[in-house]
C-alpha cells in the first residue's frame, strides 16, 4: 500500500469529515503532510490517529496570511510539498441558508469566502512551495450540478470549483501540475448534526439516500480513495477534469 509512498500532501479541512477519511487513507498509502483546520480539539484527535507523520496546522483557510503560513510550515517541516487538497467548505458555513429571496449580503460573503475564495487562494499560495508536476484536488459537489432546496449560493460556488479545475489546470501547463476536481454527494459526516436537529438527522438521511440509486450514503473511506488515485502516479494522465462519487445520484434515476 504505497502508492504515495515519499509524497508530502497539504489537505485543508483535513481535521474531520471527508478531509480526514483522505488524510488517513494517504496516510495508509505511504503520504506524509499536515491537516489543516480551525478548531484545536479535532485537530489534535486527528493528529493522534494520523501519527508522527503528519503536523497538524490551526488556520482559517479564508485568511490569506494564515495560508501563506499552512504552505510555509509544512514546506519547511518537509522539505517539499507534492499533493494540495483544497477539501475546507461546505454548506454549514455559520451563514444562513435559504432562497434568494432570504439570503443578504453579509450570509452571501460567508458562503463564497469559504466554499470559492478560499479555493482560489488555497492554490494561488501553495503554488510557490508546490514542486512542479504536483497534484492539485479541489472539493466540488454534485450541488454544483443540480438544484437543492436552500442551497443556491452554495451550488453556485461548487460549480465554480469545477470551472476553476479547468482553468487552472490550463494555467500550469508549463509547470506540469494537475489540478482535477472531485465532486462528491452526499457523505456520512458530522454535518448533519450541525444545521439538522437531532430529532430530524436520520429521516433527512432518508431524504437523500431515496435520492441515490446504489441505496446508501457515501463514507469519507468512497471519497478517500478516489483521492488516492488522483494524487499518485495512476492519474499521470488526468487533467483539468471532474470525478463525480455519489452512488449515482445526480445520472442515474432509482428505480422503485
Amino acid at each position: 500500500m504505497s502508492k504515495l509512498k515519499n509524497k508530502v500532501a497539504v489537505i485543508t479541512g483535513g481535521n474531520s469529515g471527508i478531509g480526514f477519511g483522505i488524510a488517513l487513507e494517504f496516510k495508509n498509502q505511504g503520504a506524509v503532510g499536515a491537516i489543516v483546520g480551525r478548531t484545536q480539539k479535532t485537530l489534535d484527535s486527528s493528529i493522534a490517529q494520523l501519527g508522527e507523520n503528519f503536523i497538524a496546522i490551526r488556520a482559517d483557510v479564508t485568511k490569506q496570511a494564515d495560508l501563506e503560513r499552512v504552505f510555509k510550515e509544512t514546506s519547511e517541516k518537509f522539505g517539499k510539498i507534492d499533493i494540495v487538497v483544497a477539501n475546507a467548505g461546505g454548506a454549514a458555513t455559520g451563514a444562513t441558508l435559504g432562497s434568494v429571496a432570504d439570503i443578504g449580503e453579509a450570509d452571501y460573503d460567508k458562503t463564497m469566502d469559504l466554499n470559492l475564495k478560499s479555493v482560489y487562494f488555497t492554490v494561488h499560495k501553495a503554488l510557490p512551495y508546490l514542486n512542479d508536476g504536483s497534484s492539485i484536488i479541489l472539493i466540488g459537489s454534485i450541488a454544483g450540478h443540480r438544484a437543492y432546496p436552500s442551497l443556491s449560493l452554495y451550488g453556485a460556488a461548487k460549480a465554480a470549483v469545477i470551472t476553476f479545475a479547468r482553468g487552472f489546470s490550463l494555467d500550469l501547463l508549463n509547470r506540469k501540475i494537475r489540478v482535477n476536481v472531485l465532486s462528491p454527494g452526499t457523505v456520512e459526516t458530522p454535518v448533519f448534526g450541525k444545521f439538522i436537529p437531532e430529532p430530524q438527522i436520520e429521516s433527512v438521511k432518508k431524504w437523500w439516500v431515496d435520492g441515490i440509486p446504489l441505496g446508501r450514503i457515501g463514507q469519507p473511506s468512497d471519497i478517500a480513495k478516489t483521492a488516492v488515485y488522483l494524487a499518485s502516479d495512476d492519474s499521470s494522465f488526468t487533467l483539468g477534469t471532474e470525478i463525480v462519487v455519489d452512488g449515482g445520484a445526480i445520472n442515474l434515476t432509482p428505480v422503485k
